[in-house]
């Protein structure tokens, strides 16, 4: 099923989020997971690295962390990007409502829609984006701008 997201709601999640925690990277640069991330570090979102099976490699410059709950309290995510197959997405799902408390934003990769995890983020009060690709809509509905040049929001 396609995502039905408006272009609206896309552009107010990607002009009002700042971090967005990164759920699958590998360091393997010639990979989506990380040549997205590195994307969304270029255009000036703070993107933290996560995936337990390649917890402290390297990718971006930084050490991919374990879990969600190894991001330190006073980082803000916003949104968590999501690399795994869609039965894997539940569970990373509940871990990032579980330790991320001003999570706004589920955000599925091209090719990854979960009914189940979409509904518990719905039901907490997130917006939920299933099988797009924020590289791609990032052009298509801003240019390539940096984010301060398409930020709509003064307080966040």
């Amino acid at each position: 099923m396609a995502d039905q997201t408006s272009d609206e709601t896309l552009r107010r999640v990607l002009s009002t989020t700042r971090v967005i925690a990164v759920a699958g990277i590998v360091p393997d640069t010639s990979k989506p997971s990380n040549y997205v991330a590195q994307f969304l570090a270029d255009r000036g979102y703070r993107v933290i690295p996560v995936n337990a099976a390649r917890a402290g490699e390297m990718a971006l410059g930084q050490a991919i962390l374990a879990s969600f709950a190894d991001i330190p309290a006073d980082v803000r995510v916003d949104m968590v990007d999501i690399f795994r197959r869609s039965e894997q997405v539940p569970p990373e799902v509940e871990e990032a409502l579980e330790h991320l408390p001003h999570l706004r934003t589920i955000w599925m990769q091209v090719g990854i829609a979960n009914a189940e995890a979409a509904a518990l983020a719905r039901a907490r009060g997130l917006t939920v984006v299933q099988d797009r690709c924020p590289k791609v809509e990032l052009p298509r509905l801003f240019g390539m701008q940096k984010l301060g040049e398409y930020a709509t929001d003064p307080m966040v």
